[in-house]
C-alpha cells in the first residue's frame, strides 16, 4: 500500500566532522548488554568475570570482519563498481550475522583452547547473550530503514500495521510505499528464544546443548522471516544464502545432539556435573 510519513534520522550524534549513527550505538547496546548477561552467569557458574570481557575484547571485532567479509562476497556486484572504501562503510549497513557467528565460533574455540576451557561451557553461557544481542541490533536495521519485507497490504495494515506504534510504522514508509517491518518481528522471535535458553539452563541441561538449540531455534525463525524479506542474499537462482544456513544448522545441531550423546562428549551437565 502507498504511503505518506517522516522517517527517523540515522544520525544518533554530530560533533564537528564526527558523527555517530544510531545503528553503531544499537549494535554497541546489543553487545554491552549480552556481556552483562554472559558476565553474570559465569559468575554464578563459579567462572572468573574477566573471562568473558577478555573473549568479547577479540570475538567483536573478528565477528565484525566476518559478518562483513560474508555480506560482501555475496553481494559483490553491490561494490564491484565503487570505490574500494564501500566495502568498509559498515555505518551505512551490510553485515551479515551468519558471518558474525562463524568469526566468534572460531574465535571461541581458538580462545578456549589457549586458556584450557571447555568450548562448549563458554558457548552455553554465551547462548542467551548472543540471540539478546541479535533481538536489540535489529534495530540498527530499523534504523538504516533496512532488512524489511515486502510491501504491505491494505488488508494487512488495517488488521495488524495500524496497532504499531506510529515510529514503527513511519519508519517503514519507504519512497512512499508501506513495507513489513521484518526487523521486528526477528526480534520478537529472538526475545522468545530467549526466554526459552533462560528456561532451559535452568533445567541443567548436558552441556552444549544450551547452544545447540539457541543455533536450532534462531534458525526455525530466520528460514520463515527471510522468505519475507527483500534484501536477501542468494546462493543461487531464488535460493536465498540464509534459509539454507538455517536448514544446515537445524540438521547440524540435531547430528550433534545425538553424535555427543552416544560418544560421549556430552558427559557433562550445564553446571559441570557428570550425568547420571
Amino acid at each position: 500500500m502507498t504511503c505518506s510519513a517522516p522517517s527517523l534520522s540515522r544520525v544518533f550524534l554530530e560533533l564537528g566532522p564526527f558523527t555517530v549513527y544510531w545503528y553503531g550505538v544499537i549494535i554497541a547496546t546489543g553487545a554491552f548488554l549480552g556481556l552483562w548477561l554472559a558476565t553474570r552467569e559465569s559468575d554464578r557458574l563459579g567462572l572468573k568475570k574477566d573471562v568473558f570481557i577478555d573473549l568479547v575484547v577479540f570475538a567483536i571485532p573478528v565477528a565484525i570482519i566476518f559478518a562483513r567479509i560474508y555480506y560482501v562476497i555475496f553481494e559483490w556486484e553491490q561494490y564491484e563498481g565503487g570505490t574500494w572504501w564501500d566495502v568498509f562503510e559498515i555505518w551505512n549497513g551490510g553485515i551479515a550475522i551468519h558471518g558474525a557467528l562463524i568469526g566468534s565460533v572460531l574465535t571461541a574455540i581458538i580462545f578456549a583452547r589457549v586458556k584450557k576451557m571447555s568450548f562448549w561451557q563458554l558457548a552455553d553461557i554465551a547462548a542467551p547473550s548472543l540471540i539478546l544481542g541479535q533481538a536489540i541490533g535489529r534495530w540498527g536495521n530499523f534504523m538504516n530503514q533496512e532488512a524489511h519485507g515486502g510491501p504491505v497490504s491494505e488488508a494487512y495494515y488495517q488488521n495488524f500495521m495500524q496497532y504499531l506504534p506510529d515510529f514503527i510504522t513511519n519508519q517503514m514508509c519507504i519512497d512512499g510505499v508501506m513495507y513489513h517491518p521484518t526487523f521486528l518481528y526477528e526480534s520478537v522471535w529472538n526475545i522468545l528464544v530467549l526466554g526459552f535458553l533462560l528456561w532451559f539452563r535452568r533445567k541443567n541441561p548436558r552441556r552444549g546443548e544450551v547452544y545447540i538449540s539457541y543455533m536450532m531455534a534462531y534458525s526455525v525463525g530466520r528460514y520463515f522471516i527471510e522468505g519475507m524479506r527483500t534484501d536477501s542474499l542468494y546462493v543461487v537462482g531464488q535460493l536465498r544464502t540464509a534459509q539454507l544456513i538455517s536448514i544446515v544448522l537445524i540438521v547440524l545441531g540435531i547430528v550433534l545432539i545425538v553424535y555427543r550423546r552416544k560418544t560421549g562428549l556430552a558427559n557433562k551437565k550445564y553446571n559441570g556435573k557428570k550425568v547420571g
